[in-house]
Formats: structure tokens, C-alpha cells, sequence
């Protein structure tokens, strides 16, 4: 288990380059199982979670290609379907959860697939009844295994389009029913559709692979099902939830940084929020740059009340940023509510803030409120281990804005979705040093 010695009080200034968006890779490289031809895509970030992803599909056949650090080649021309009921398989795939948005392109070309139980974060339930409820709306037979905890569906006579209403909008979910529809015989009509960015670039590399998808970036999407697909070039966006990272870390350790790239149209409400902290941010073009800043005071509502800032399905606010809008409120002058709807495990991480000196109340499992600072008392460095992706790069900006020295152990997590992030941050006047 790897952890990070992190020297406190740090102070950082520079530039950074966000990495592409972890939650659009997953789902844009299973979408090369679509089609046999070669579809080549950039800006693919070098986390645990992808890296693990493209393994598996260089298992189950497709050939891959590495271009650059950030560029890769996919020929899915010979997959083996057998791979898919070995014991090797059944244990890579049980450990990522990106491996269940694979079920819906197979199912597309091949009329059947399988999975085991999809590990991940362990932040609470995550069911996978929106996809398999999809998949039989198309026509497809899905099974359960609970000895074996092992998902398998077919469709023996072929996918066929419909009409649904998703009980949720499951960004995973909604992927993989659309992939599996582009190819489904006749008009599939999805509603309460999942409507992020990341859904929208998958769709539009679907079309640019002739998919024919009316209704982008709605939560109504209509697809006519066509009988195959053809190679493309796509290039993903940057991560918003590393973005929102950077911006909750430069207020935290008061420093000067400038987010390069960071398309800002695509960002939804994300920067919003930070500023209602009191973080300062000037918008140079497509880039972000926050100024180093002593304090920043937490608006209230109209009225005088406390804020509150939760998360809800796109276009609201992202639960992955939630764990940084509570560290960063941690060091701000005034109050806040953060509201954690989605999932009832992601909070649970405060008890490591609450020791470093942050006044915070876990109100109960979706609830916490942060009472700031406002610089008054530092937090100080101490021992303490990553539980998950975002709490695990919370509790790394907490450190890196404490007295003293702080030790993160299991940061393999961290590592799962934020690529070189010690050595990114030390080239901005970090110390973070590495152990094995």
C-alpha cells in the first residue's frame, strides 16, 4: 500500500494542464468494442481505472496501439467472446467498476456478454438495475448469479428499439443503454437520459461512427438503430472534477495558479459554486486563474441563511466535487450546509478533517456542516488513509494547507483518478514525496 509524506503550508504557484476526463474514458473506450475498425483516441488519462480498462480490453481481443502518453489506437476485429467465462476475466473485471459499460457494446455486436459484480469506491450503493432494466427493454435476457455474484445477458433474437423511461439518470447507465441501441433494429426514445458532457461526446463519437442520435445534451435522446459502425478520431475533454480540484487547492493554500485548456463551456455550474465560497477566478480565454488569496468569505442565501450546496444530476452540481467544497470551507470565513444526496458513504470521511482542527458537524450519513476557520487556526498535519478517488485528493489539499507534516496511506486510490498528481503538484512548489 503506497502513501504520500506531504509537507505542509505549501504555497504554489504556476500553471497546470488538466488531464482527460476519467469519467469519459471509461465509457468512450468501451464504445471501440462498437465497431472492427480502428478508432484512435487522445487526451486519455494515465490513472489505475483507464490503464486497467484498456488491459481488459486487450485481453478480450482488441488490439491496441499506443501512440503517445496521452494517444491510443483500437481495433476491435477479434474479440474473443470465450474470454469472457474465464477465471482471469471474472477477477480483472470484478475490480473496476468501469468494466460494467463494456455489457451494452457487446451486447450491441455480439448478442450477448457477462460481467462479475464491478468493484470501485466504496461510497455507498451503487445499483445496476438502470442498466439491466434497459437491456430487457431492448429485448435481451439478463441473469443473476447470487452464489457466483456474476451478470450475464443475451439477446438471442437481437436488440429492438422502444421506448423507455429511465427510473433515474444514471450517467453509466444511460451510456451503456445507448450503445447498446445504436445498433438495435428499428426506434429506441430514452428519457430521463443522463445529459453530461461526457454522455453528449460519447454520443457525438457515435455519430461521427454513423450512429443516428437526435436530442444531444437533452434528457430526451431518440436513436434509430443502423446495422454497423465504422472507425473514428475522438479527443475527450478535460476533467471538471480535476479542475474543480485545483480551484478548492488554490484557495486552500492560498497560491497563484492558472488552469490551462479547461473549457469552460463545458463546466456547467462548477465554477459558480466555488465562487458562492468566496474564491476569486478570472477567466483568460479558455483558461482559469485563480490568484493567491489571504481570505474568502461563503456567501449566504437571499435571505441571510446559511448555504447550502448539493448535488444533483446534470446540469446540477457534480457529487465527485462535493468532498472539495467541504475541505475547501474548511479555511473560509463563514458557514455552510454540503448535502450529499447520491450516495450515504461519501462524507464519512470527515472524522480525518475533525482531527486535523476543522470544525465540522456530520449532521448524519448525506449531511455535513462546515463551520470555517477563516484562517484563524491552522489545521496541522496527521496520519490518516485515502477511503476513496475524491475524499483520498480532499484530504491531500488538507494536507498540503496544514502546519506540519501529514502521511496518506493507500493512495493507490488517488491514483485511480488523478494521473502523476504528486509530481504535477511539486513541479507547482509542492512536497509530496512518494512511499512504497
Amino acid at each position: 500500500m503506497g502513501s504520500f509524506r506531504i509537507q505542509g503550508n505549501a504555497k504554489l504557484k504556476g500553471e497546470i494542464i488538466p488531464q482527460g476526463a476519467k469519467n469519459e474514458a471509461l465509457q468512450i473506450l468501451c464504445a471501440v468494442l462498437l465497431t472492427e475498425e480502428t478508432v484512435t483516441i487522445h487526451k486519455i488519462p494515465n490513472i489505475r481505472d483507464v490503464m486497467k480498462l484498456i488491459d481488459l480490453l486487450d485481453d478480450i481481443g482488441v488490439e491496441v496501439e499506443k501512440l503517445d502518453d496521452e494517444s491510443y489506437r483500437f481495433t476491435a476485429n477479434n474479440i474473443d467472446l470465450k474470454y469472457l467465462d474465464s477465471d482471469e476475466y471474472k477477477k480483472k473485471a470484478a475490480s473496476l467498476r468501469g468494466s460494467v459499460m463494456m455489457l451494452g457494446p457487446l451486447l450491441a455486436r455480439f448478442g450477448k456478454a457477462s460481467i462479475p459484480k464491478p468493484g470501485g469506491d466504496k461510497i455507498g450503493r451503487r445499483r445496476l438495475d438502470t442498466h439491466f432494466l434497459g437491456f430487457k427493454k431492448l429485448g435481451a435476457e439478463f441473469k443473476y448469479d447470487n452464489k457466483t455474484s456474476h451478470f450475464s445477458i443475451e439477446a438471442k433474437n437481437g436488440l429492438t428499439g422502444t421506448y423507455m423511461l429511465l427510473e433515474e439518470a444514471s450517467v453509466t447507465g444511460t451510456a451503456n443503454i445507448i450503445m447498446a441501441a445504436v445498433m438495435a433494429k428499428g426506434k429506441t426514445t430514452i428519457y430521463n437520459a443522463a445529459c453530461e458532457p461526457y454522455i453528449q461526446q460519447l454520443c457525438r463519437m457515435m455519430v461521427r461512427m454513423g450512429a443516428n442520435i437526435q436530442g444531444i445534451g437533452s434528457n430526451l435522446l431518440t436513436i434509430e438503430g443502423v446495422e454497423r459502425l465504422s472507425g473514428t478520431t475522438h479527443t475527450m475533454l478535460p476533467d471538471m472534477i480535476e479542475i474543480g480540484s485545483f480551484i478548492g487547492l488554490a484557495a486552500m493554500t492560498q497560491s497563484e495558479i492558472t488552469i490551462k485548456d479547461a473549457r469552460i463551456d463545458q463546466l456547467g455550474l462548477i465554477p459558480e459554486v466555488f465562487q458562492k465560497l468566496g474564491i476569486k477566478m478570472e477567466f483568460r480565454g479558455d483558461d482559469i486563474h485563480i490568484p493567491a488569496q489571504e481570505s474568502y468569505t461563503i456567501d449566504t442565501f437571499i435571505d441571510g441563511s446559511i448555504l447550502t450546496v448539493a448535488d444533483a444530476v446534470w446540469p446540477g452540481f457534480t457529487p465527485d466535487l462535493l468532498s472539495i467544497v467541504l475541505v475547501t470551507a474548511t479555511q473560509a470565513q463563514g458557514t455552510v450546509l454540503v448535502h450529499q444526496k447520491m450516495f450515504e458513504s461519501r462524507l464519512f470521511f470527515v472524522d480525518k478533517l475533525i482531527d486535523m482542527g476543522a470544525q465540522i458537524i456530520l449532521c448524519d450519513p448525506h449531511r455535513a456542516t462546515v463551520i470555517g476557520l477563516d484562517r484563524k487556526v491552522n489545521l496541522r498535519g496527521i496520519q490518516m488513509t485515502s477511503p476513496d478517488i475524491r475524499a483520498g485528493v480532499s484530504l491531500l489539499i488538507a494536507a498540503l494547507s496544514a502546519e506540519g507534516e501529514s502521511v496518506i496511506h493507500n493512495v493507490e486510490q488517488i491514483d485511480r483518478g488523478y494521473q502523476y498528481i504528486d509530481k504535477r503538484l511539486n513541479a507547482l512548489g509542492a512536497n509530496i514525496e512518494r512511499i512504497d
